[in-house]
């Protein structure tokens, strides 16, 4: 018994240091974003005790703290990136909708109906996202500026689709595939068409995959740069891109770009809340098949 108890408590504390090693790089990120200068450079690092300050914040999204309460002035501050961080909010989720649309569309498909060249179409659909994407980006560039696409939420959105779009449909693939076929060609012989068995039976049983599907998609959209960086000009950046504008010539912007970062972290933290009730089923399917 009691070497059951030592047991258990050493792999509780081999998990709390795992999870603080995951955690420490985010906290300290998050703590730069609070910092003036001094306690940003200062040696040792000062990790815990130092004077929390709002003024990164203030200068990157125009937000400050007064006996008034909680202000916003847009503009207010030398920067003002809440509209960038919208745009990455809109890029993001509007891009994971429609690769997974497809991809469930596609993947059940692909697992479900034979055809000729079946396994060939998988692979290739893996190839594609074998390619680097700056083998790409410039001739995407003309192919967006003759459709007039370049800068637009339109653009972005095609574009991290069509980047997320592969790994989405084999990742739903495996998913369809622990599923057991017995399923639909019962639901066949009781009449059903192919299409009410993917929509009443099949994907409400693959729920747990679409959202860990639908995560990685949204992550992946959320810090894609180079797409970000060579499809846009002036009007649409997303947090990656606005990211980089921090690095001058005069020096880096630590404390703002703290500030940025660790605001991003919030949307895609929500996001990930929104979706965990099926994400771990997801994440965790096929693992006690035999």
């Amino acid at each position: 018994m009691n070497a059951s108890i030592a047991s258990r408590t050493l792999r509780t504390l081999a998990a709390w240091v795992v999870v603080g090693l995951f955690f420490f790089p985010i906290y300290y990120w998050t703590s730069v974003a609070f910092k003036y200068g001094n306690d940003i450079f200062s040696r040792p690092p000062n990790l815990f005790h130092f004077t929390p300050t709002f003024d990164n914040f203030q200068k990157v999204f125009g937000i400050s703290l007064g006996a008034g309460g909680v202000t916003v002035t847009p503009g207010g501050g030398n920067f003002f990136m809440a509209p960038r961080l919208w745009d990455s909010i809109v890029v993001a989720t509007l891009s994971t909708l429609v690769a997974i649309v497809i991809a469930t569309l596609a993947s059940y498909a692909l697992s479900r109906m034979q055809f000729r060249g079946r396994h060939h179409f998988v692979n290739w659909v893996l190839s594609t996202r074998m390619m680097p994407p700056v083998a790409v980006a410039v001739p995407m560039f003309f192919i967006y500026k003759g459709f007039g696409l370049l800068d637009t939420f339109t653009g972005m959105v095609l574009i991290h689709a069509l980047m997320n779009l592969p790994l989405a449909v084999l990742l739903m693939k495996s998913f369809f595939d622990d599923i057991p076929a017995e399923i639909d060609e019962s639901a066949i012989v009781d009449g059903a068409s192919r299409f009410l068995i993917f929509r009443r039976i099949v994907l409400p049983m693959a729920k747990g995959g679409i959202a860990a599907t639908a995560v990685l998609c949204f992550i992946f959209s959320w810090t894609e740069f180079l797409f970000a960086l060579t499809l846009t000009t002036t009007g649409l950046k997303t947090v990656p891109v606005v990211s980089s504008t921090f690095v001058t010539s005069i020096g880096t912007a630590w404390g703002n770009m703290a500030a940025l970062g660790a605001a991003s972290i919030v949307p895609a933290f929500i996001f990930i809340l929104l979706v965990q009730k099926h994400l771990v089923r997801g994440l965790t399917m096929g693992s006690l098949k035999q």
